[in-house]
């Protein structure tokens, strides 16, 4: 699978877990437990998004990526964040 790049860094994309969103949420899987969890997503944050966000089943850090299109839907990324 490839990942859409959010900047012109060079290297290698990290396998992320993908999830789908329209407007304000996306329901993603936990890279920590493996829990299905939904998430809020801020559309006004611009088209490429990247932050750090706890799992609300076992407190572990994400690193969430967004990728909004043009229409609003968006495409979600988690991957274990703080090892």
């Amino acid at each position: 699978m490839t990942n859409p790049p959010l900047d012109d860094a060079e290297g290698p994309e990290p396998e992320l877990e993908p999830g789908r969103g329209l407007d304000s949420e996306a329901r993603v899987i936990c890279p920590w437990c493996g829990e299905e969890v939904e998430i809020a997503l801020d559309p006004g944050g611009g088209q490429d998004q990247e932050y750090v966000e706890d799992c609300e089943v076992c407190c572990q850090p994400w690193l969430v990526r967004v990728r909004l299109d043009a229409s609003g839907e968006a495409e979600v990324w988690v991957e274990r964040s703080g090892e």
